[in-house]
This record gives structure tokens, C-alpha cells and sequence, in this order.
């Protein structure tokens, strides 16, 4: 017991992920002589779209990772389950279920048609005062015995210091990821932290803007202008993701993104406008009132923190960004929804056509612009 006690009061040194933690947990306590043949263990997140996160460790297989969705966590169905009345009321709650009259959850029902006998499952309870929860199952025929309960007892104080430490590391990573941008979390974690760490990249700039928001704004209420704007840039950031870039800044019903430059600049450019393609598109079919104007550029940028003490935004800035917005604004002008620059242009082949050379507010010359051909 010692023995594992102390791997968990010491962090678990060998273990570097949460499900390499529950596969360790489980051959530590089954050398230690628990018949433990089964453990989930769940833990709710800080995110905006997943409650939630499951894992579940069977000797011999790897750790399943399951997420869970809001809608799942409000749903009945996890509210009446072992998990969700622990975690709702921070306490054990036991079945032997060998016995088919003890099998008052579903999942106990499943459990004992594979052949666990017995289900033990306790609060996590963290400093915060949240409980979070995790649950043992062995197939012994006579269950867990009583200095096998004793000890699953006993490690759940030094295993919620981990899970919470866990938790906490990928809370912090999600709300950055979420608010900043996934690479930019990463550079914020790693410790990019401080005012004026910056590098300047090669990069493909997306910058666009919703079309006829104003005219929106002033017949429909904020409620809708807010769903409006959401639906615009769902199609955007999935599109984005989907084509390596990062989301840096939503500027009102405007977005900013970049798409680091590290190879063939010809393959990346051709990705980027199929990405921005298919984001007006999918726009289009959800919202056929509305569109977005939508503006490619290439050129160098200056990425990292900008601000003033105490309060900084990790952003992209430089000559090109504020080339990309200008051309964006082109678009209702010219009545072409996506413009590109002849930087990017030129690597688009017959993809693209010119619609001619046009004066840009702050940018000294005529700047030729390009469209996709219709």
C-alpha cells in the first residue's frame, strides 16, 4: 500500500498523460493484490463545448478517452447514473452486482452481462470544492473484499491531487486555446509571456467581415445579430482549422487568421482559398440573407504579444495585415465576396482572374486585385 501511495503523493513520475495515470493506477493496484478488473474515471472540464471527459482502462487494452457533450451531462441518462449521482451528491455509492436485484442503473445491468461482480465508485473531490468521480469494478466471484475496498479508499485522496492537477493543466490549455488560438495557447503555456516576444513569419492572411451587418443590426434584435454572426464564424473556423490555420482574432463580426508559411507556398495558397471557398459557401446555405466578404494576402507578420502592462493580446500585426483588410473592404465594392492579392495570386494560376487595380485607404499606389474566377 505504501508503495503506491507514495507514486500518487508523488505525482505520478512516471506517468505524463491522464490516460497513461489510469493504466498505471490499475496494474500498480492489481500488483498490490486488488482484484480490480475495470476502472472509468470521470472528470468535468472548463470548455465550451465539451463537459466532460471519460477514461476507461481493462487490463491488457489501451485507455479509452471518450468526451462527453453538455446536452449528454444534462441529459437523464447521466444525471440517474453512478457517475452523475456522485458527482451531484460527493458520495461512495457500491453494488454487488452478482446480484441482479442490486442493479438499480443501467449500467450495472451491462457490467454484470460481461461479468463484473462487484462496483465501487467514489467522489474525486477537489480543492475547489467540486467532486468529480471514479469507479472500480472487478469480475472476483465473491467481489472486492474489504481490504480491497479499504484501500481504493484510501488512494482517492492522493489521486484527486493529481486529477486536479491535471484538470488544471488542461483547463488552462483549453480556455488559451479557446480565447487565443491553439498554437498561440501552446506559445502562452510554453512561456511566451512577456510583452514584445515576437517573431516574424511567413504567413497567408485571412481577414474577413460580415456583409450588410449594420442594415442586420437595425431590424432584428441583439439575440439574432449574435446568432448571425456565430453561424459566420462557425463556418469560418471549422474551414480554417480544417486547412492548418489559427484563428487569431474576431474583431465584431470581422475575423482575423493566419496560415504559417513553411513549404510550398503554391500547395498552401491553393488550400487556403478552396478553405475560404467552402466557409462562404456553408455560410450561404445556413444564412442565404447574409454573406461575408473575405480577403487573402501573403506576406511577413509580426506574431506574438502586443498590449499594455498587465493586459496583452497575442496577435499578428505588420504592413501585410493591414494590406489584407484593406482588400477585404474591396469586396462590397466590387461585388466579388473573396479578393485576393497579386502576392497570392500569382501562385493560384487560372484559378484566378484580375478585376483590375484599385486605390486602398492608407496604401500608397494602385494594389492589383484578383478574384476567383466565376
Amino acid at each position: 500500500m505504501s508503495e503506491l501511495f507514495d507514486w500518487l503523493v508523488d505525482g505520478c513520475p512516471d506517468a505524463h498523460s491522464a490516460p497513461a495515470i489510469v493504466e498505471q493506477l490499475g496494474v500498480r493496484l492489481r500488483a498490490e493484490g486488488v482484484s480490480v478488473d475495470r476502472i472509468g474515471v470521470f472528470v468535468l472540464t472548463l470548455h465550451p463545448d465539451i463537459a466532460g471527459r471519460g477514461f476507461t482502462w481493462t487490463p491488457g487494452r489501451e485507455v479509452a478517452v471518450g468526451e462527453m457533450t453538455f446536452d449528454m451531462m444534462h441529459s437523464p441518462l447521466f444525471q440517474q447514473s453512478p457517475p452523475g449521482t456522485v458527482i451531484r451528491e460527493q458520495r461512495e455509492l457500491r453494488r454487488r452486482i452478482a446480484d441482479e436485484d442490486a442493479r438499480d442503473f443501467p449500467v450495472l445491468h451491462e457490467l454484470g452481462a460481461a461479468g463484473y461482480t462487484d462496483y465501487l465508485i467514489l467522489p474525486l473531490r477537489f480543492t475547489t470544492g467540486d467532486a468529480h468521480a471514479i469507479a472500480f469494478s472487478t469480475k472476483r466471484a465473491s467481489g472486492f473484499s474489504d481490504d480491497d475496498v479499504g484501500m481504493l479508499r484510501r488512494i482517492v485522496r492522493p489521486l484527486a491531487r493529481v486529477t486536479e492537477i491535471y484538470a488544471l493543466r488542461r483547463t488552462s490549455a483549453n480556455l488559451l486555446s479557446t480565447y487565443v488560438g491553439r498554437n498561440a495557447g501552446d506559445r502562452v503555456l510554453a512561456g511566451k509571456i512577456r510583452r514584445g516576444d515576437i517573431e516574424v513569419i511567413p504567413a497567408i492572411i485571412w481577414f474577413s467581415d460580415l456583409r450588410g451587418f449594420t442594415q442586420l443590426s437595425q431590424r432584428v434584435s441583439a439575440r439574432e445579430v449574435i446568432d448571425a454572426i456565430n453561424q459566420a464564424f462557425d463556418a469560418q473556423v471549422a474551414a480554417v482549422h480544417g486547412a492548418g490555420g489559427e484563428v487569431l482574432k474576431f474583431i465584431g463580426d470581422g475575423m482575423l487568421a493566419i496560415f504559417p508559411v513553411d513549404g510550398d507556398l503554391g500547395e498552401r495558397a491553393r488550400g487556403v482559398l478552396a478553405a475560404g471557398q467552402a466557409a462562404q459557401r456553408t455560410f450561404a446555405a445556413a444564412r442565404p440573407d447574409l454573406a461575408f466578404g473575405l480577403a487573402l494576402h501573403v506576406g511577413d507578420v509580426a506574431y506574438g504579444n502586443i498590449g499594455g502592462m498587465g493586459r496583452l493580446d497575442f496577435t499578428a500585426i505588420g504592413p501585410a495585415v493591414n494590406l489584407a483588410a484593406r482588400l477585404e473592404s474591396l469586396t462590397g465594392k466590387v461585388g466579388r465576396p473573396l479578393v485576393v492579392s497579386r502576392d497570392i495570386a500569382a501562385h493560384l494560376g487560372d484559378r484566378v482572374e484580375p478585376i483590375g487595380a484599385h486605390e486602398l485607404k492608407g496604401i500608397a499606389g494602385a494594389v492589383d486585385v484578383y478574384a476567383p474566377r466565376a
